[in-house]
C-alpha cells in the first residue's frame, strides 16, 4: 500500500536539501556568513505537505543590515526558476515578518507553519517565537476578521461536501479550513479534537495528491473529467465511491469549523474576568426540559440526566436545540451515540412527537442533526440513513448531497406546517422521500417500501404509514403531471384525484412536491413549474370536493375579445406580455399543419426558451399561446419575422441548423400513453434539449398530417420531456397505426 504520507515528507526533505545547497553555495560565492541568515519553509512546505506539483513557499530571513541580501536571494531564486520550480518567494526581517503577518491573515496562518531549513537556526527559532506570541497575543482582535473571511470565501467558492466538482483546497470544510482550525488550536483561545482534524486533513491530502498525479499538474479542482482515475488511484471503485470519500470529509471538517466558531464567536461576548459576578459552586446550567440544559451557549444534559436509562433524552435534547437555534455539546453527541438505551419498538408517543418538533424547527435542524450524524447517533435510531449520508446527487438541478437534501426538504416543509391538517405526516415524508435512491430501480417506488416499514417502527398506526407511503411514492407526480400533461383534459385531473383519494392527501402531497422542489434548487423551483403544479392542485381539490373545474373546454386560449386585438394585417397577429416572470406570447396564424413548427422554428432563432405551448383553432384561425423565457422580443419585428417564415420556412430553418450543427446527438426516447387521454393521442418525448428540438418534433408530427390540440414542455437541467395531445383531422385521437407512424417519424427525426 503507498504511503502517501512519506512521499510528502520525502518531497519535503528533498527540497530541503536543495535549498541547503543552494544557500551554501551562495554564500560561499558572495563571502557572506550564513550566520544572520536563514531559509524558512512555509505554508504547506513548511508542513510537509507537498504534493507532486505543489509550489514552494520559502522566505529568506535576515538580520537587519545583513550585507548584499538581494545578491544572496537572487543567486538561490534563479537556479529554482531555471529548474521551472513553482516558487512564492519573499525576503524579510524579523520586523518586516511581523508586519506582513499583522496586515495579512493569510500570511499569518502561512508563518505559524514557518520551519527551519537552512541558515541560521536561530534566527528562525526567534521568528516563530516572536510569530506564535503576535498571534496569541491579537487573536482576540483578529478572529472576527478571520470568521468573517471564511464565510465571504464559503460563500463565494461554496462547501466542499456539496459541490459537482470540489475544489479540495479553497471550498468550505476543505484543506485551507484545516489550516484555520490549526491557527484556532494554536491561539490557546478554543479546542478542536485533533484526531478527527488531522485524520480528514490527510484523507484529502491523499486525494489531492492522486489528483495532481493524474492531473499533471498543480490543481485543487477535482473535475469530473479526471475523478475516475482519482477513484482508481485510491483504490475505490468509482466517481461515486470517490465523490461520497470527499464529501464525508469535507463534510467533517465543515462541522469542527462550525463548532469551533459558534465556541471562539461565545468567548468573543463573554465580558472580561474581572467583569464576571463571582459566583460559587459548579458551572451555571439553565434548565430548558427534562434532563436538558443550557450552558454557554450549548445544550447540554444535566448531571442528574441519564441517557443509558432514559431513550428519548436524545430527541429531546436535539429538539430543545434546534427549537432555541441552539449548538448540541459535541460531548453530548458523543455521549449519546456512545450509551444512549435504545428506542423500543414501536417508538414511544414521545419519541415520535419529539422527531417531528425536530424536524420542523426550521432552519435550527440543520447543525443539531449534523453534529448527531456526525457523532453516530442518528445511524443508531435510523439505521437506513447510513445509506443516504453523503451520497452524490444523480441529477444536475439538486444542489445538494441526498441525506443534506432530505434536512432541505424538512426546513422548506416546516414553513407549510400551518397549511396541511397532518404536519406530522409532511415532516416525516420529508425526511424519507428519497431514502431509495440507495437502491436500484424507481427511488420513488423503493422509497415507499423503506418509508411504510420506517413509519410504522416510529410508531404511527396502519392509516398513517400507508399515507406517508403515498406521499414518498407520489412525490414526483405533481410536477410531472403539471407539466407533461394537458391540464384541460378531464383524465389529467381524474388521475391525480384518482392516486390522491381525498383533499387532505392533496394538500400534504402538495405541500411535499412544494418544498422538495424549493430544496432541489432553482431549476427545479422556477415559478413556472409551481405555477402550474399549484393550478394542478385547484383543479384536483375541485374535482374532489364536487367542482368542475377540470373539465376540458373548447374555448381559445386567448379570450374571444382579445382575438381581434391579436390578429393583424393579412389574419396573423402576435402580443407580448409578462407573465409571472415568463413571458406570455400570443399567436394567431391561418389554420394549417405545420405552423406549429414554423412559430417554434422563430422562437428558436430568437433564442426564446419554450415553457408550455397550447394550441386550438377558432374561424379558421389557428391561436396559440406560448409561454416563454429570455428577453423580451420586439413584437412587430418578432410578427414580421413569422410573417415571412410562413411564406418561406428555409432561412430560418437554415439558421436553425446552423446553430444545432454543433450540437451532439443524444438518444431520444419516444412513448405513446394510451392511458393518458380519452379525447387525444398522447405522446411523450424525452431527449437532452438542444436548440431546435421543439422545431424537430412538431415538424416530424406535421410530416405525418397530424394536428397538435397542445404542447407541454418540461425542462430540467439539460434534459428535455415533452408531451403531445395529437387528433386527426376530425378531432378525435389517432388511429393506432397512424400513432405509431408518427411516433416512428418523432424518433427517426431526432436520431438522424
Amino acid at each position: 500500500m503507498v504511503d502517501r504520507a512519506e512521499q510528502r515528507r520525502v518531497r519535503a526533505e528533498e527540497a530541503d536539501a536543495l535549498l541547503y545547497l543552494l544557500l551554501s553555495k551562495a554564500c560561499d560565492a558572495l563571502g557572506v556568513p550564513t550566520e544572520g541568515v536563514a531559509l524558512v519553509a512555509v505554508g504547506g512546505y513548511g508542513r510537509e505537505e507537498l504534493s507532486p506539483y505543489s509550489d514552494l513557499d520559502v522566505m529568506l530571513v535576515h538580520v537587519e543590515g545583513y550585507p548584499r541580501v538581494d545578491e544572496l536571494a537572487a543567486q538561490i531564486w534563479y537556479p529554482l526558476w531555471d529548474s521551472r520550480t513553482k516558487l512564492d518567494h519573499s525576503v524579510r526581517t524579523l520586523a518586516e515578518a511581523r508586519e506582513a503577518a499583522a496586515a495579512d491573515d493569510r500570511v499569518a496562518l502561512g508563518l505559524l507553519d514557518a520551519r527551519h531549513v537552512a541558515g541560521d537556526s536561530h534566527l528562525t527559532l526567534q521568528l516563530r517565537s516572536v510569530l506564535m506570541a503576535d498571534w496569541r497575543r491579537t487573536a482576540r482582535s483578529r478572529l472576527p476578521g478571520l470568521a468573517q473571511a471564511c464565510r465571504d470565501r464559503a460563500s463565494t467558492v461554496g462547501e466542499l461536501a456539496h459541490l459537482a466538482e470540489p475544489d479540495l483546497k479553497e471550498a468550505y470544510g476543505g484543506l485551507r479550513d484545516a489550516v484555520v482550525l490549526r491557527a484556532l488550536v494554536a491561539s490557546w483561545l478554543v479546542d478542536v479534537p485533533h484526531p478527527v482534524l488531522e485524520r480528514a486533513r490527510r484523507d484529502l491530502l491523499e486525494v489531492r495528491d492522486v489528483l495532481h498525479e493524474v492531473a499533471g499538474r498543480a490543481t485543487d479542482r477535482l473535475v469530473a473529467d479526471l475523478a475516475g482515475e482519482v477513484a482508481a488511484g485510491l483504490g475505490l471503485s468509482g466517481r461515486d465511491e470517490l465523490l461520497r470519500h470527499v464529501y464525508a470529509t469535507g463534510r467533517t471538517l465543515a462541522h469542527v469549523c462550525d463548532v469551533s466558531w459558534r465556541r471562539v464567536e461565545s468567548l468573543m461576548t463573554k465580558p472580561p474576568r474581572s467583569r464576571r459576578r463571582q459566583r460559587s459552586g459548579g458551572p451555571l446550567l439553565l434548565a430548558l426540559d427534562e434532563g436538558v440544559g443550557q450552558h454557554e451557549g450549548e445544550v447540554v444534559l444535566m448531571p442528574d440526566a441519564r441517557p443509558e436509562r432514559d431513550p428519548v433524552l436524545g430527541l429531546r435534547a436535539a429538539a430543545v436545540a434546534a427549537d432555541r437555534q441552539l449548538v448540541l455539546s459535541p460531548a453530548v453527541c458523543a455521549r449519546l451515540a456512545a450509551s444512549a438505551a435504545d428506542l423500543p419498538v414501536p417508538w414511544p408517543g414521545e419519541a415520535r412527537r419529539l422527531l417531528c418538533a425536530l424536524l420542523g424547527a426550521g432552519s435550527g435542524l440543520l447543525e443539531v442533526w449534523e453534529a448527531l450524524d456526525q457523532a453516530g447517533y442518528i445511524s443508531r435510531i435510523l439505521p437506513e440513513w447510513d445509506s443516504v449520508r453523503f451520497r452524490p446527487p444523480q441529477s444536475a438541478i439538486h444542489r445538494f448531497t441526498v441525506d443534506r437534501h432530505l434536512l432541505e426538504t424538512c426546513v422548506e416543509a416546516s414553513a407549510m406546517v400551518r397549511d396541511v391538517r397532518r404536519p406530522d405526516l409532511l415532516l416525516v415524508s420529508a425526511l424519507l422521500h428519497d431514502l431509495g435512491k440507495a437502491l436500484d430501480g424507481d427511488h420513488s417506488v423503493t422509497g415507499a417500501a423503506i418509508a411504510a416499514r420506517l413509519a410504522r417502527r416510529i410508531g404511527f398506526n396502519d392509516a398513517d404509514s400507508d399515507t406517508i407511503a403515498l406521499l414518498v411514492r407520489q412525490h414526483l407526480m405533481l410536477a410531472q403531471v403539471a407539466t407533461r400533461r394537458d391540464l384541460d383534459d378531464p383524465m389529467t385531473v381524474d388521475m391525480v384525484a384518482g392516486i390522491v383519494r381525498s383533499t387532505e392527501t392533496l394538500d400534504l402531497l402538495e405541500a411535499l412536491t412544494y418544498a422538495d422542489a424549493r430544496a432541489a434548487g432553482p431549476a427545479a423551483s422556477s415559478p413556472w413549474r409551481m405555477r402550474l403544479v399549484g393550478e394542478l392542485c385547484r383543479r384536483v381539490r375541485g374535482e374532489l370536493s364536487g367542482g368542475g373545474e377540470s373539465m376540458w373546454t373548447e374555448a381559445p386560449p386567448v379570450p374571444v375579445p382579445v382575438l381581434h386585438q391579436v390578429v393583424g394585417v393579412g389574419r396573423l397577429g402576435l402580443t407580448v406580455s409578462d407573465h409571472h416572470g415568463d413571458l406570455r406570447i400570443n399567436v394567431a396564424v391561418p389554420d394549417q399543419v405545420g405552423t406549429l413548427s414554423t412559430v417554434a422554428a422563430v422562437l428558436a432563432v430568437e433564442r426564446l426558451a419554450v415553457r408550455s405551448a397550447v394550441i386550438t383553432s377558432v374561424e379558421g384561425l389557428g391561436i396559440s399561446q406560448w409561454t416563454v423565457a429570455g428577453s423580451a422580443p420586439d413584437p412587430v419585428r418578432l410578427r414580421d419575422r413569422l410573417a415571412v417564415a410562413l411564406r418561406d420556412s428555409s432561412d430560418v430553418v437554415r439558421r436553425l441548423a446552423a446553430r444545432d450543427s454543433s450540437t451532439a446527438r443524444v438518444a431520444s426516447r419516444v412513448d405513446l400513453l394510451p392511458e393518458a387521454s380519452e379525447t387525444a393521442t398522447v405522446l411523450q418525448v424525452r431527449a437532452h434539449d438542444r436548440p431546435g428540438l421543439l422545431y424537430d418534433v412538431t415538424a416530424a408530427i406535421a410530416a405525418t398530417g397530424a394536428d397538435i390540440r397542445s404542447a407541454h414542455v418540461s425542462t430540467l437541467g439539460a434534459e428535455c420531456v415533452d408531451v403531445f395531445y395529437l387528433t386527426d383531422e376530425h378531432g378525435a385521437p389517432l388511429e393506432a397505426e397512424d400513432a405509431r407512424t408518427t411516433a416512428k417519424s418523432v424518433l427517426d427525426r431526432l436520431t438522424f
